[in-house]
């Protein structure tokens, strides 16, 4: 019960931040900026990566991690309410 609950904040949670690294990252890409504006949002905001590509990928990866653990956190919870009845 305690793993379900805390895998359905993780997954609320890698799903908001999934979408807000996403957003940002073609928000400033296609903002109109010239590329050494892009370069220094890139340092500012992601000083770990090297492209606003890896941004996008980690984002969709997070999103998709969501999904998944959102999943199994809902095969869980039925689980346990079908096995209480």
């Amino acid at each position: 019960m305690l793993y379900t609950h805390l895998g359905r904040i993780v997954a609320v949670l890698s799903l908001v931040f999934g979408f807000l690294e996403i957003f940002i990252a073609l928000g400033i890409v296609f903002g109109g900026n010239t590329p050494e504006q892009e370069a220094a949002a890139l340092a500012r905001y992601f000083p770990h990566r090297r492209s606003w590509g890896e941004v996008i990928d980690r984002g969709i990866y997070a999103v998709l991690f969501a999904i998944a653990l959102g999943t199994l956190t809902e095969i869980s919870r039925s689980v346990r309410t079908n096995r209480a009845t």
